[in-house]
């Protein structure tokens, strides 16, 4: 047998090792032990290892928040993130800001099922629409909390803003999470004011770029349709696109796909420089084509990260991802 040890120009000896589960380790621990496993596990250690170094103060932090990450239970995670000074700028859903101002003014979501015992999801699902109550996979809202919803927007945000002419989409979230915090106080809510109020409390401005798309954009059309309210959808881009004009080092983190995710990296292409970190939680393949798949290498062909930036994509369910990358990041950031 031929010994090719000499030819291996690209294998280093950096043998597998083997992760470790073990009683009274921390998140980062076991962030950490991933690191000797390989396939998502080497993925996760270095989603940690890179976030990590984008909560470096010094580091402008873009955050992109799609799906179903708030009625799933994620919410918190990002209010505390803002409050801590690790989001400079958050894009988002109009779903995930309608569902954030739902809890803040005192709906709540429910835990729900997929296909109870003795019926298919259709049947299920004909129940629930009988009953009032809206699903999103195993996630149960009851709709008068739209009505909620609706009235707060008409009494407490639009017509607040109705005399400012057009109004950008990020002066519609900031106004939307003032009457969040203040709603929140004032009624006494359990729950916390959550993402936009947090984002208002701390100068963080929130851009939802295709918010049409949800029930805050529906009742911002009515509302549009018997006032002089509305939306200049342009006058972001001025905006955002200074920010990462004046970063002197940006990260971009990505969770989820579609709207936010292009719209956090193309931020980069009017820009003389480009994102140094990257990390994209996703669960779309890349092999389709499609953005919400597409790797962050090959954001770099296009000029949204440094040449030399540091970036991963994981891929796998982001509420599952998600808590643990940011516990362990933040646990070794802090250390």
């Amino acid at each position: 047998m031929s010994d090719h040890t000499d030819e291996r120009e690209t294998f280093h000896h950096d043998p597998i090792g083997h992760a470790e589960a073990r009683a009274g380790m921390t998140v980062g621990e076991l962030a950490d032990s991933y690191g000797e496993a390989g396939i998502g596990a080497s993925d996760i250690h270095e989603a940690v290892d890179i976030y990590s170094e984008m909560l470096d103060d010094d580091v402008t932090t873009f955050f992109g928040l799609a799906g179903a990450m708030v009625p799933t239970g994620m919410r918190a995670i990002v209010s505390e993130l803002i409050r801590d000074g690790h989001i400079d700028v958050l894009v988002t859903t109009g779903a995930n800001c309608t569902h954030d101002s739902i809890e803040a003014i005192g709906g709540k979501h429910h835990h729900g099922e997929v296909t109870p015992e003795g019926q298919t999801e259709r049947e299920h699902d004909e129940t629930l629409r009988d009953e009032g109550v809206d699903r999103i996979y195993n996630v149960y809202l009851p709709q008068e909390h739209f009505a909620l919803f609706e009235n707060h927007l008409r009494d407490e945000v639009f017509s607040t803003l109705e005399d400012e002419g057009a109004v950008s989409i990020q002066r519609m979230t900031e106004e939307l999470g003032r009457a969040n915090s203040e709603v929140n106080e004032r009624e006494d809510v359990p729950e916390d004011a959550g993402v936009l109020a947090a984002a208002y409390e701390n100068d963080v401005p929130v851009y939802c770029p295709a918010f049409q798309d949800s029930v805050l954009g529906l009742q911002a059309w009515m509302y549009s349709q018997t006032s002089e309210f509305t939306v200049d959808a342009l006058a972001d881009m001025t905006d955002i696109t200074d920010i990462a004009y004046e970063a002197d080092s940006a990260g971009a983190m990505v969770v989820g796909g579609g709207v936010p995710k292009n719209y956090v990296l193309q931020t980069m292409l009017v820009s003389p420089d480009a994102y140094d970190y990257a990390v994209q939680l996703t669960m779309d393949p890349s092999n389709t084509g499609g953005l919400s798949g597409a790797t962050l290498d090959e954001a770099r062909s296009w000029g949204k990260l440094e040449k030399d930036a540091r970036n991963v994509s994981v891929y796998a369910d982001a509420t599952i991802t998600l808590p643990l990358v940011v516990a362990a990041a933040r646990e070794r950031h802090s250390s």
